[in-house]
């Protein structure tokens, strides 16, 4: 069998500094769009978790609450600030891909895998926004890099025990930013039963220790989760598990293959794929073959979650990380024409998304365009603190989390808002002081909702009459994207609160 000969070392630099360029260039961009787009719903609510540091929290680990409480603090409760350190944790993921690529098949490959990972959307653009996906995404880049390190290097050795540490450590903060990274380790686990080879790596002592070092970074969001009645574990499982689906088996699954497509683009949708698929019967590429069982655990997890309930296009990125690496891996020479067609279509499509983001150019209703959920709360903030100047002991409170986090986030002062959560999911305000919790007989509450498409009053005021001397609605807050309503809240004032609550709300430690 012939091999293709080395390329120079003078090109093996040139792909090693073109990737590092466009790795370093993506960063910049996502910087600057990141300090120039206004926060969404999502981020300021776990801005709002930045500002009660804990251990854990309703809806995920802490991880990304670290990181935004450091940029905060640092660049004050600004779209830059909440961003900027998960930006900057992100752009190294690109840079732990290039580098697993590179161990694998050469600096050809690590500059493809740059390329790739710069312009697929679920990075270049979702890794733009302060959520769990940041820190997880970038954890377990890190995590496959020693992964690969480790299995490169002769069993039991001192370099393969210190790759293993390192594993452990970057996968333990996967697991504390978002519970679904503890699937590459089973991933992983799986690939070493599997392949014959690599079950010689059960007789070293670094995956042992790899698994009690991510113990221990896990550690305080287990003692979290202990002190709550693991409530963040039982929320998630029943998120992602549950069977609480409208749609039909055929309908959830065709929408995780269209999330994906989204996701990743169609082109290297199916090139991936095939990558994993020819990795996966090529098990003498051992890490390779790792990689690839990773990928497909991953991403079959997610197949059969969709048999239970809609699956959200962002939860299968995991699965990506490692095929993106397989990918550019598999060749040491010339790309072909589809894989350049695949980073270029991508590329087109990331370019017509952020220039979307920045300024609208796609023909979307602003009620439907999820950008559009970002604006207009800078003015409805300013007619909230208008009312409440004329009752400053008023308690504020929306129904809905991010309706909360957006109010406490725009307001002078950043005032606490609360989400009451009549008639909606439980989230972390339900752990935190309630209305219920801080307020006085007589006291009043200033309340504001959205307004119902089908008319008449909102759930919430209907569950809540009763229970205040009386209830008033003040003018429409229209939310607007420039020239344009993306949506309408009412301010209702609540006065002279009875003591008493709803008795079918039900206890928010039961998710």
């Amino acid at each position: 069998m012939t091999t293709a000969p080395l390329p120079p070392i003078e090109d093996e630099r040139t792909f090693a500094r073109q990737a590092m360029i466009v790795l370093a260039v993506s960063a910049v961009l996502r910087l600057a769009l990141g300090a120039s787009v206004p926060l969404f719903p999502d981020e300021a609510y776990y801005w709002e978790w930045s500002r009660r540091l804990a251990g854990g929290y309703f809806d995920h680990p802490p991880m990304i609450a670290l990181l935004i409480a450091g940029g905060t603090a640092l660049f004050g409760d600004s779209p830059i600030g909440v961003r900027i350190l998960p930006i900057l944790a992100s752009s190294t993921a690109g840079l732990a891909i290039a580098l697993t690529a590179w161990e694998l098949a050469g600096a050809r490959a690590a500059r493809y895998a740059a390329y790739t990972f710069a312009v697929v959307p679920m990075a270049a653009a979702g890794l733009i926004l302060a959520t769990p996906d940041a820190p997880l995404l970038t954890a377990i880049s890190w995590t496959l890099y020693a992964v690969v390190r480790a299995l490169g290097a002769p069993v039991g050795s001192a370099a393969a025990t210190r790759w293993w540490l390192v594993g452990g450590l970057a996968i333990g903060a996967a697991m504390a930013s978002k519970f679904t990274g503890v699937f590459v380790p089973f991933a992983l686990l799986l690939a070493l039963l599997w392949h014959a080879p690599l079950r010689a790596r059960f007789r070293e002592p670094g995956p042992y220790l790899a698994v009690l070092l991510a113990s221990l970074v896990m550690l305080p969001v287990l003692w979290w989760n202990a002190a709550h009645d693991w409530i963040a574990f039982r929320f998630q499982i029943g998120h992602g598990l549950g069977s609480s689906a409208r749609e039909s088996l055929l309908q959830r699954e065709l929408n995780l293959v269209g999330g994906q497509l989204a996701l990743v683009t169609p082109i290297l949708f199916g090139l991936l794929i095939a990558a994993v698929r020819r990795a996966l019967g090529t098990p003498r590429e051992e890490r390779r073959f790792a990689l690839a069982t990773i990928a497909s655990f991953c991403a079959l997890f997610f197949v059969y979650s969709a048999t239970r309930r809609n699956v959200e296009p962002n939860w299968p990125a995991i699965a990506w990380i490692p095929a993106i690496i397989v990918l550019a891996a598999s060749r040491t020479v010339s790309r072909s024409v589809w894989e350049w067609r695949g980073v270029a279509l991508a590329g087109g499509l990331t370019v017509v998304l952020l220039l979307h983001v920045v300024h609208p150019i796609l023909p979307l209703p602003a009620r439907r365009d999820q950008v559009s959920l970002a604006y207009g709360w800078d003015a409805m903030a300013r007619q909230l603190d208008s009312a409440r100047a004329l009752r400053p002991a008023a308690h504020l409170a929306a129904n809905r989390y991010q309706d909360a986090a957006m109010l406490a986030l725009h307001l002078p002062g950043h005032d606490s808002v609360t989400a009451l959560n009549l008639g909606g999911r439980r989230n972390q305000y339900d752990l935190w002081s309630r209305f219920t919790d801080r307020a006085r007989v007589g006291d009043d509450l200033l309340l504001l909702l959205e307004i119902p498409r089908q008319g008449g009053l909102p759930g919430p005021i209907r569950r809540l009459d009763g229970h205040f001397t009386a209830i008033d609605s003040s003018a429409v807050i229209p939310l607007r994207r420039g020239g344009e309503e993306v949506g309408r809240r009412r301010l209702w004032t609540l006065t002279g609160w009875r003591g008493t609550w709803p008795a079918d709300s039900t206890d928010p430690r039961r998710p």
